[in-house]
């Protein structure tokens, strides 16, 4: 019991330590919302704290872990839209990239024997996916935003000449995907180079051996990657029909 409160400790001073200086950074070089990683990871504790004694009792029962993964799926939603904006019309688009990316994904996982279907395996794949399936929505929506904008006066021209509104972003649709894959393809193509993600490590620290811990790893990259593509494409789409010069949400 002393040892762990010993390590717990340890754990929470090495996190305060790395907070207080990325917050000093940020609030050095003046960048707005500067208190936002430090807020960002007292609320991820708490929720993975809450998570854990949850799923203590529930990741053995496949229905519990259904209503865990909608949740996460909502939340997902939730956050991406709030960084695009433009209202509800864009959280019915992002709902549906993000479930058409990861349903996609994870069907064919389970579908081929990939990983097996089991309550833990969908819990542990479905998170990941979901989490990145997010994170992809957000960038896409946003980075089209944002070459929309920097290129409304193009925009307008094909708008003048007769385009439909999806015909005058439709190239803009297809930077926005590109630009929205970058993170994920380049983490793919460093695995193993340049880091050791967490499901490899995960899976190792959980007694797999590392070719077996491989062997999972390269399955939940090709999971994001899948998921990641059909999200992007999906949200793109969706918000390019646009008529008049977009806001970017700060």
């Amino acid at each position: 019991m002393t040892a762990d409160l010993h390590v717990l400790t340890q754990s929470l001073v090495g996190v305060l330590v790395l907070l207080v200086v990325a917050t000093a950074v940020l609030w050095a070089y003046g960048v707005p919302h500067r208190f936002a990683p430090a807020l960002a990871i007292a609320r991820g504790a708490v929720q993975l704290a809450l998570i854990s004694l949850v799923l203590s009792g529930v990741i053995t029962d496949g229905r519990w872990v259904a209503v865990v993964l909608a949740l996460m799926f909502a939340v997902a939603t939730w956050t991406a839209t709030r960084r695009i904006g433009r209202g509800t019309a864009t959280l019915g688009i992002v709902a549906v990239a993000i479930l058409a990316g990861a349903g996609v994904a994870l069907a064919i996982v389970f579908a081929t024997g990939a990983i097996e279907l089991s309550p833990r395996y969908a819990l542990a794949i479905g998170g990941i996916v979901i989490g990145n399936a997010m994170t992809v929505a957000a960038l896409a929506g946003r980075r089209f935003l944002e070459i929309v904008d920097s290129r409304w006066e193009e925009v307008e021209g094909w708008l003048a000449l007769g385009a439909t509104p999806r015909q005058s972003t439709a190239e803009l649709t297809r930077v926005a995907v590109h630009a929205a894959l970058i993170p994920a393809t380049d983490q793919t193509k460093t695995t193993g180079l340049v880091t050791l993600p967490g499901a490899f490590v995960g899976a190792i620290f959980g007694g797999l051996s590392p070719l077996e811990a491989g062997r999972f790893q390269i399955v939940v990259l090709a999971s994001i990657m899948a998921a990641a593509a059909i999200t992007a494409v999906v949200v793109a789409r969706g918000l390019g029909p646009i008529r008049s010069r977009p806001t970017v949400p700060a």
